[in-house]
């Protein structure tokens, strides 16, 4: 295998590298005995077939090599679909100009001259099971979208976790929900989003979604073709954005994922940046709350952000620093908002007293004669429905009668 780089003023029209270039490739195609040239730049299809014919061999872009990696990776019926869908519109172009070789002869009624081209045949194909696609993945966007009305119902908001690709995040993922989804160091492992329920240090509960990673020049047909699933990302109530701080390209990570999530309608989602892969750091910089808001600082300055984010220095793993992003997605998630307040509940009403210690934080509790008297971090939704045993701000400690209380 052989790599050759390029510094040019201007982008060739015709090959992208220039004639000089091509030919050195050509030289390097056949010492090397290769039959697959990868180009790190999306091509048009005049510049890959003009460096097919070349170099002599199959010349495949930074879009197709991707989009080939994508569909090795999908499993499920939608991310097949995304797949399939995002392929056939990087193909549709790419039949133009194949010339005569692909016009067949026919006859009788109905035939175009000497035979309709194979061509037109396939251009017509494609674009037929173009608009299928389009249909069948509106009805998966539909159907999203009343998974996610019927969640909104439920106080449990969606965090999502978004990243670069191989930043980590079903590592994390499985860490934080103790799920066990594919965690592979492959580009992509993850395509189809994966939904788990978590409790909260302050008992609240939230959904947790593991997301499709991003990447430098993500092509404009795989986020089309992803709509269905990044709109999980954008309809979320807090990113936990990973980010891979072993990393030496860091910062361009997090500048290109903050650009994709600005294309997805998600930059003004409130945000906790989570600095992954910890184990690999020095011993020095590991959990540290102060330590991780002077690497996010770093990381944000390179990446040209200017926001002030809140960061947690973690491992996905080995767990280090996991209690802290905990605490600190209790303290950004802005749902179901936590007040303490105390509540004086008959004994008789058990379930209640068990709802309390379930979904909320207990301070303290009294029990006296047929009265317990909690005080309890709860959120809005618990205090709402146990409201009529709520206690008044500022009211005597003594506790009323059992009738009076109920």
């Amino acid at each position: 295998m052989a790599e050759v780089f390029q510094v040019r003023p201007l982008v060739d029209a015709a090959t992208l590298l220039g004639r000089g270039k091509v030919q050195e490739l050509k030289e390097l195609a056949s010492a090397y005995e290769a039959d697959v040239l990868i180009v790190d730049h999306e091509l048009t299809p005049t510049q890959q077939r003009n460096l097919e014919s070349g170099v002599g061999i199959k010349v495949i872009d930074r879009t197709q090599l991707i989009l080939d990696i994508f569909a090795s990776r999908a499993r499920t019926a939608e991310g097949r679909l995304q797949v399939e869908l995002a392929q056939l519109k990087y193909m549709l172009p790419r039949l133009t100009g194949q010339g005569t070789s692909l016009s067949r002869l026919g006859g009788g009624i109905g035939t175009r001259g000497p035979g309709e081209t194979k061509l037109e045949t396939d251009r017509r194909r494609i674009a037929i099971r173009i608009k299928k696609l389009e249909r069948d993945l509106e009805k998966v966007r539909t159907g999203r979208a009343l998974h996610r009305e019927k969640r909104g119902a439920i106080p449990a908001p969606t965090v999502s976790l978004a990243g670069y690709t191989n930043a980590g995040k079903s590592t994390l993922f499985n860490r934080l929900t103790a799920a066990a989804v594919l965690a592979d160091a492959r580009m992509f492992a993850t395509l189809d989003p994966t939904v788990r329920a978590i409790t909260l240090p302050s008992r609240r509960r939230v959904l947790l979604s593991d997301t499709v990673g991003f990447v430098r020049n993500l092509p404009t047909t795989l986020i089309e073709a992803f709509r269905a699933t990044l709109e999980e990302v954008a309809d979320s109530a807090l990113i936990l954005h990973v980010v891979d701080i072993s990393s030496e390209q860091a910062a361009r990570h997090v500048a290109e994922v903050f650009r994709v999530l600005g294309e997805i309608g998600a930059s003004s989602t409130p945000q906790i940046l989570v600095l992954n892969k910890a184990d690999r750091l020095p011993d020095e910089e590991h959990d540290d709350a102060a330590r991780a808001e002077l690497l996010a600082a770093r990381v944000l300055a390179g990446a040209r952000q200017s926001a002030l984010i809140p960061a947690a220095i973690v491992s996905g793993l080995t767990g280090e620093g996991i209690p802290r992003l905990f605490d600190l997605i209790d303290e950004v998630v802005p749902f179901d908002a936590l007040e303490t307040v105390r509540f004086r509940i008959p004994l008789r009403d058990g379930a209640a007293i068990a709802l309390l210690h379930q979904r909320g934080k207990v301070l303290s509790e009294d029990y006296d004669g047929r009265l317990c008297e909690l005080e309890v971090t709860a959120p809005e939704s618990l205090r709402r429905g146990l409201r009529r045993y709520l206690v008044a701000p500022g009211s005597a400690r003594n506790r009323p009668s059992v009738e009076n209380s109920v």
